[in-house]
């Protein structure tokens, strides 16, 4: 789990995906049209990537893909993202964490 939580700290924006979930990759075009420059850890193709998936399902990430990282905090998938773009507040919340500039 602290590899996960490491990982999800080292950028502004952390997304761990799989390299064939159509969600996760919505969820990185999301980011990019803010201007976001998210690091994507494919899972599928990392070498520690089963491991980091059960940590990110014990972090209660159900399903563990897609898995956000904002500002070094776990946001969580692709309903907590959504719903935070619906709310207004993924772009404050970028912005916050130095992901983007306006």
């Amino acid at each position: 789990m602290e590899a996960v939580r490491r990982l999800g700290s080292e950028k502004p924006v952390v997304i761990f995906s799989k390299s064939n979930c159509c969600i996760s990759h919505a969820i990185r075009m999301l980011l990019c049209s803010f201007g976001a420059n998210p690091t994507v850890y494919e899972l599928d193709q990392h070498p520690k990537g089963r491991e980091i998936e059960n940590a990110l399902l014990a972090l209660g990430c159900h399903p563990s893909v897609p898995a956000v990282f904002i500002g070094k905090l776990f946001v969580g998938g692709s309903n907590e993202v959504m719903s935070l773009n619906i709310q207004g507040k993924l772009k404050p919340l970028l912005i916050e964490a130095k992901a983007i500039w306006m």
